[in-house]
């Protein structure tokens, strides 16, 4: 009989089962408002999640939370995705969170991470396009609303920090359906500007205040500037397109400020200690010179200049009598070598030197009458030639050929009747 009851764990198990098996439970997209929010040391988040009638609790664990860009509160109004599980301690069903979106901007929110992506993949998110921000600006431009929090804290943190910049306002749009368009018209009408750098941006807000800074012609343009531009735009959690295209991003319209112009009191004191830096190198520049001077003035030369004069005089005339020597021993060399050649026994009887080689030149020449062919034709004999080419067989012409004969005095032109031979 006993068997037939559960215990409440069971039970709870067997339902937590039931709902973790229930494929239409594991995403679960709700719409509601947030009651009874609690942010968690942890970094998680607990709240309900209700409608008019109904309330269900939830849970948001730090993993998702950390990755929110704005931050819940009592009474608003969400996009909810997340499972539904069993708690087993208390029972009860619940919804853990996986991300959390602020309803009537689900579409917008879409619309930014779209962009977003289309951007970034064309490169205007590249940090090797980011303009250096000048350290000393003369001249800083402001694009926001002329009223509102948001130009006090600029200008005045600017008026505060470094009071010798001046500060050009353009005032602009900065929420709603128009916004878009001023801020882009406002940015082409500032680069007309000598300006140093340019402060874009508005106070904090909600997600779908801040649209208009997420427009792809407002990115596009903030990229193209000549200026380099830096981002301000809402608080610290917030996130825009023109965060990612600007130069540099500032945390708050204040954050932009301290980050355009320096410190005037830090300035001041870092060329106070450029001053003594500079004050100490020359002093201790000129203490060295003095040392350098004293030690030239109590030089041996400085003190005998006649010396060092009478010492290279004497060099002088070491090298000179020493040139003179050379020469003389030169000339010496060369007479000896004229008067040599002079009774060389060639100069005597120049005959002896040529006649060994006239006899050897008469012999050559015999030689050479030998073979001369023209010797030949005077004994009778003559050359045979065919088309200019020396003729050595009868193989080499034909009955009819033209055939041309030199003999000693003239040369016969003939034609072949007849070949004997071959």
């Amino acid at each position: 009989m006993d068997d037939k009851y559960l215990t409440v764990t069971a039970l709870t198990r067997y339902l937590k089962y039931k709902f973790d098996s229930d494929s239409n439970l594991r995403k679960v997209f709700l719409r509601g408002e947030i009651s009874n929010f609690k942010s968690h040391t942890t970094g998680h988040l607990y709240f309900s999640i209700k409608d008019e009638n109904s309330k269900i609790n939830a849970i948001m664990f730090r993993t998702h939370a950390s990755k929110l860009n704005f931050i819940p509160n009592e009474g608003m109004k969400v996009l909810v995705t997340g499972a539904i599980s069993v708690y087993e301690a208390t029972g009860n069903y619940q919804i853990y969170v996986e991300d959390l979106i602020e309803d009537g901007i689900g579409n917008l929110y879409v619309a930014f991470e779209k962009l977003k992506k289309k951007l970034e993949i064309e490169g205007l998110f590249d940090p090797k396009y980011k303009k250096e921000i000048p350290k000393i600006p003369e001249k800083i431009g402001i694009i926001t609303a002329s009223t509102g929090a948001a130009v006090r804290d600029i200008i005045s943190t600017i008026r505060r920090r470094f009071p010798i910049c001046q500060t050009y306002l353009f005032p602009c749009l900065v929420q709603g359906d128009s916004a878009a368009a001023d801020i882009v018209k406002k940015i082409k009408q500032a680069s007309t500007y000598d300006l140093d750098v340019l402060i874009v941006g508005r106070g904090g807000g909600a997600f779908e205040d801040l649209n208009c800074f997420n427009d792809e012609e407002v990115a596009r343009t903030i990229f193209a500037s000549k200026i380099p531009v830096i981002s301000a735009v809402g608080h610290e959690i917030d996130y825009t397109i023109a965060d990612f295209v600007s130069d540099l991003r500032a945390p708050t319209p204040t954050g932009a400020a301290e980050l355009a112009v320096p410190n005037l009191v830090d300035l001041k004191h870092i060329l106070t200690q450029y001053q003594i830096r500079l004050n100490e190198t020359i002093m201790k520049k000129i203490k060295m010179q003095k040392l350098y001077l004293e030690s030239f003035k109590s030089s041996f030369v400085i003190k005998n200049p006649m010396l060092l004069f009478e010492n290279k005089k004497q060099k002088l005339d070491i090298t000179y009598e020493k040139l003179v020597h050379i020469m003389q021993k030169h000339m010496v060399e060369k007479r000896l070598m004229l008067k040599e050649l002079q009774n060389h026994y060639i100069l005597k009887n120049p005959k002896q030197l040529y006649e060994p080689y006239q006899n050897k030149l008469k012999i050559n020449i015999e030689k050479l009458e030998l073979l001369n062919p023209l010797g030949v034709l005077k004994r009778g004999y003559s050359l045979t030639y065919h088309n200019d080419t020396l003729l050595h067989s009868v193989k080499k012409v034909q009955k009819g050929d033209s055939i041309k004969v030199k003999l000693q005095d003239g040369t016969i032109y003939t034609k072949i009747e007849e070949i004997i031979g071959g």
